[in-house]
């Protein structure tokens, strides 16, 4: 199927991000539904996952997340044994390395895996899934569209956008997430911002519908706000703990990936099993690394006494004691989700980043009423989780940006947007070097997806009509004769007559046609244009850019395209060459590589080399020779290439001279005084097929 040719490319990008967003929140919302009805009727049995309770041993507990595990290492062996991977995973490497390409199937499945995981009890979250989910959507939409790689990876970014903001209710920040999720450094792909945003807004209307409006993860969040100037000293600790814990993080999935998976050399469809079980005797200690719904962080949120045994009622809280507990959870809730995903089950580890940040906010808070009570205002502890959710989400998946905004939506913190700001870039500072998405790379230009920008951008600001050749010379009417063709055509050549009558074109003559009509003597005078002609079967107009020309050079293979005027006219305006475009583009990098020169000097070795390179490849050195830099001998200093004899007296030919400018001067000027700020470009026997006298005299005169 194929979009309508006269669709603009941003006419394209919004139609089709519309598409994916609403595809998208579907799968979100079913993907919801399945995990909070599994969630009841499994783990919900055997333990209260909002409760503060410790040492609760139950043989539920500690089976039921390896039951989950065995059911998705079976499920992904059975249906998908390539997806095998954390959710981002999956997509920033179809991003990167795949052409946008990531079917469906395997995302499917790993959905479905991810919902009994979780619903089990494991230690994962159901946003990874999600994501890889959506990103497939929109990578099966542009493969059923027939869009170009470049538009596919457009496509796969804004399907991820409408399930990061289906899911975690979050339509900008998951945009801004998906766009940016891609690179190490805080870069967006500003490609695909406007999709993604399209594709957001519909993927979190369509989930809304059957959720309802107006709901956030933290209720109470929204009537918290930053007050004082005092309140920076434990943001900017909390801003460093996130930072610490996120390295943390990535330290324990990495050595169960790396490390304990290989030691344990267990069938990658069964390690996930022990991985449960691992995480179901963590979960005996303490039940709250089970928790996929956030219940005992917004639990937490609450004052002391509102939540019943919770928080001790009637009571002040001993806050020593809570800053442990929360402490510990973090911790205990990286090794479970480190035992979970890196053992091989399926799930996502956006979700539990965003439970220990909050945790750790929790735990800071704690302290915060411990050692100085009375001190900071009201509201700051609580006003510490949902920033302690930010810190941890901005440092291990390396979005600061995109955390910031997120977790405001998420929670309707819009009062803590300053702290935010604080934590979320100060976390990411510390935790850069660390993270969870091990596809991801530093930045756009170490991306395949942008090997060609620098010409490709250039060719899309060129647009036909600059290039075209208005004044085409080889234009002849319908009823020119074969021999005026035959007269006009140059011997070496491949024209293409432009058969043309009134402005408009009637059709085009190759070579081969001309070729074909000259198979029978005395026809000169009797074959006309007319009788030769084909029909033009691809044509560009003059607005359109020359990488969409170029596009239709490689699919028509021919070497000249007629350039015609839009409806109603199609008047014949001109003709663009191959030939032309790639004139212009050379020009053009020759004038960048000047100025390029002039800014950085530094690349001047490069050039030098970049010279000698195609000097290199011009010469072809005989079999036992090769091309040395020297330095002038001193006896040749003050000569001429004619006086010095080079040949006689060293055995070597001098095939260019390098000046002190770094550029080459080939062929050289053989009466010129040679200088001692010069080198010699020489074509001289390898060492090993050299006299000893002469590798002496060479090495011997590269003394100056």
């Amino acid at each position: 199927m194929q979009l309508p040719p006269w669709m603009p490319r941003w006419g394209r990008f919004i139609l089709l991000g519309a598409f994916a967003g609403i595809a998208g929140g579907l799968a979100a919302a079913g993907f919801e539904w399945g995990l909070t009805h599994g969630a009841q009727l499994l783990v919900g049995r055997f333990t209260h996952l909002g409760s503060a309770g410790v040492l609760n041993f139950r043989w539920g507990v500690l089976l039921l997340p390896a039951l989950g595990g065995l059911i998705s290492g079976i499920a992904v062996r059975l249906l998908c044994p390539q997806a095998f991977g954390h959710g981002t995973d999956l997509l920033v490497r179809a991003f990167h390395h795949d052409l946008g390409r990531l079917k469906l199937r395997g995302p499917i499945v790993k959905s479905a895996a991810a919902i009994w995981v979780i619903a089990c009890g494991g230690s994962a979250g159901p946003e990874g899934p999600i994501a890889a989910l959506g990103a497939a959507i929109g990578s099966t939409i542009g493969r059923v569209f027939g869009v170009s790689p470049r538009e596919r990876r457009v496509l796969l970014i804004a399907g991820c956008a409408a399930g990061i903001g289906a899911i975690f209710q979050c339509p900008l920040g998951g945009a801004l997430f998906a766009a940016s999720v891609l690179y190490r450094e805080p870069e967006f792909e500003s490609e695909a911002i406007v999709p993604s945003v399209v594709a957001s807004v519909m993927g979190y209307s369509t989930f809304m519908l059957f959720f309802g409006f107006g709901e956030p993860m933290l209720h109470g969040a929204s009537a918290l706000a930053f007050s004082s100037p005092l309140e920076l000293i434990p943001y900017a600790f909390l801003g460093l703990l996130c930072g610490c814990v996120s390295i943390f993080f990535s330290y324990c999935l990495s050595t169960v990936e790396t490390k304990w998976l290989p030691w344990s050399r267990l069938p990658r469809w069964l390690a996930p099993m022990f991985g449960g079980l691992a995480t179901g005797a963590l979960a005996c200690l303490l039940p709250q690394v089970m928790d996929g719904q956030y219940r005992f962080i917004q639990n937490a949120m609450m004052a002391p006494g509102t939540v019943p045994n919770f928080f001790a009622e009637g009571t002040a809280p001993n806050w020593w004691w809570w800053a442990a507990m929360f402490g510990a959870v973090a911790i205990v809730k990286c090794i479970a989700t480190a035992m979970t995903l890196g053992s091989g089950a399926s799930g996502g580890v956006l979700g539990p980043a965003v439970f220990v940040g909050g945790t750790i906010g929790a735990c800071v808070g704690a302290l915060c009423e411990a050692a100085m009570p009375g001190i900071f205002p009201e509201g700051l502890r609580e006003a510490l989780i949902p920033v302690g959710m930010g810190g941890v989400l901005a440092a291990s998946m390396r979005t600061p940006l995109a955390a910031i905004v997120m977790i405001t939506e998420m929670t309707g913190s819009y009062g803590l947007i300053v702290p935010l700001m604080l934590v979320c870039i100060s976390a990411y500072v510390v935790g850069r070097g660390w993270g969870l998405n091990h596809e991801q790379v530093r930045g756009a230009a170490e991306s395949p997806a942008h090997a060609g920008d620098a010409i490709v951008h250039v060719l899309e600001s060129w647009q036909v009509e600059q290039l075209m050749d208005r004044d085409w010379k080889l234009t002849v009417s319908p009823k020119t004769p074969l021999a005026e063709l035959l007269h006009k055509t140059q011997y070496g050549t491949h024209p293409v007559f432009a058969v043309a009558d009134d402005g408009m074109l009637r059709g085009l003559i190759s070579t081969s046609d001309i070729v074909r009509s000259t198979d029978e003597p005395h026809l000169g005078e009797i074959v006309i244009a007319m009788d030769m002609m084909h029909a033009v079967s691809s044509s560009v107009f003059p607005d359109e850019s020359i990488y969409d020309a170029l596009n239709l050079f490689r699919s028509s293979d021919q070497e000249v395209l007629p350039v015609v005027s839009r409806e109603p006219n199609r008047r014949w305006l001109g003709m663009l060459t191959r030939n032309q475009v790639f004139k212009r583009v050379r020009e053009h990098f020759s004038e960048m590589e000047k100025l390029i020169m002039r800014e950085h000097h530094g690349l001047a070795a490069i050039n030098r080399e970049g010279q000698l390179h195609e000097l290199l490849t011009g010469m072809a050195p005989k079999r036992g020779h090769e091309l040395q830099r020297l330095f002038v001998p001193l006896q040749a200093i003050g000569k001429s290439l004619r006086d010095a004899d080079f040949r006689r007296e060293f055995g070597v030919q001098v095939v260019a001279i390098e000046q002190s400018d770094g550029s080459l001067q080939s062929p050289p000027d053989v009466d010129t005084p040679l200088r001692t700020d010069q080198r010699l470009v020489v074509l001289m026997r390898r060492p090993e097929m050299a006299d000893n006298e002469d590798v002496a005299a060479i090495e011997g005169g590269n003394d100056v």
